[in-house]
């Protein structure tokens, strides 16, 4: 059953993602990385929330399906570094520099917030 429910979790988070993607590409496509960003920051926020207050063992299962589920299928690693490459390949060297500094940075900000809030 825990199975599925990931596998639910995920689509639901890959959807997301998309969605969030998609409305800002259509209102400004230069904005779109800014979208992985921040998709990437929301899963680590409410990876924190998740890791300190699901603490039973009843509550692993649902962590699981929250971390390895939603959370695997709404944020990404691959974009978040292969963006940057594209526009430092386009000469846009400002924004590439800034989503390569700004995503580990926002990210840890946010699951440090995330763990905050549990308490």
């Amino acid at each position: 059953m825990t199975l599925l429910l990931v596998t639910v979790a995920g689509a639901l988070g890959c959807v997301v993602r998309f969605l969030a993607e998609y409305l800002v590409r259509r209102h400004d496509p230069t904005l779109r990385p800014w979208a992985t960003v921040a998709a990437n920051v929301v899963g680590t926020f409410i990876a924190g929330i998740s890791l300190y207050s699901l603490t039973t063992f009843a509550d692993r299962q649902l962590q699981s399906v929250i971390l390895t589920g939603f959370c695997g299928g709404l944020t990404t690693f691959s974009s978040a570094f292969a963006i940057p490459a594209v526009l430092q390949r386009e000469h846009h060297w400002r924004s590439s520099l800034a989503l390569i500094l700004s995503t580990p940075l926002l990210c840890a900000g946010a699951f440090v917030v995330g763990t905050t809030v549990a308490h």
